[in-house]
């Protein structure tokens, strides 16, 4: 008969959870499917890693628990479990940001260097839209944007940013959001239009939070 206790059971089970998020990559992913479901193959090119490298890494998060796949056609899809993984995310990057130097050189160095004005908080942003005083865009891929994304923005991937100065009306500030509060688009776009004369600020963080904080969003697509 075992000696172990069921607390230490259920520390072993809680263990593997941990272990399956051990890894950059499967962080990478998991952020990835915070914008909604994706066939293995859009992951693998998104992230810039091999199918096969890929599909490891989701098996792993999948026995663990973290995601779930169902099949369609020749394809599987793969989606966040439920929003307690967000909660575990968030929860890893509060504990890095306040207690691993590495951290905080990573994030003066490459974030905070960039861009030293204060980002527009969720509930600043959620008055000002309501006021309409201000022009939303949505930095991410157009596939992540139709999965839902905050009311009334509209979707403007880096790369065609220059087609679309025109239509942006300057007399608005705007605030550009993307996957995240580390995800380097949103500071691009920012960068860009503050060099073009308009004035732009970033969002704290991302669709994923704005979405987890139970705020308005689009409605999803039905199909």
């Amino acid at each position: 008969m075992s000696s172990e206790t069921p607390k230490r059971l259920l520390f072993r089970q809680f263990a593997a959870v941990a272990k399956a998020v051990a890894h950059e990559h499967r962080l990478e992913l998991l952020e990835a499917l915070a914008q909604g479901e994706r066939n293995v193959e859009l992951l693998a090119n998104r992230t810039g890693m091999s199918v096969a490298n890929t599909s490891q890494h989701l098996q792993q998060m999948r026995r663990a628990g973290l995601i779930e796949s169902r099949r369609e056609g020749k394809f599987t899809f793969y989606r966040l479990s439920g929003p307690a993984v967000l909660d575990l995310l968030a929860a890893l990057t509060r504990i890095g940001e306040r207690h691993v130097g590495e951290v905080d050189k990573i994030v003066r160095t490459y974030f905070l260097s960039r861009d030293e004005l204060e980002p527009v908080s969720r509930s600043e942003l959620l008055a000002r839209m309501k006021d309409g005083d201000v022009l939303v865009i949505d930095v991410r891929p157009q596939d992540e944007f139709a999965s839902g994304h905050l009311p009334n923005a509209i979707n403007i991937p880096l790369e065609e940013l220059e087609a679309q100065l025109a239509t942006l009306d300057t007399k608005k500030e705007i605030v550009a959001y993307c996957r995240g509060a580390y995800c380097v688009l949103s500071f691009d776009m920012v960068e860009r239009l503050r060099a073009r004369g308009f004035k732009a600020r970033r969002l704290e963080d991302g669709w994923p939070e704005w979405q987890a904080a139970g705020l308005p969003v689009d409605p999803f697509p039905s199909s």
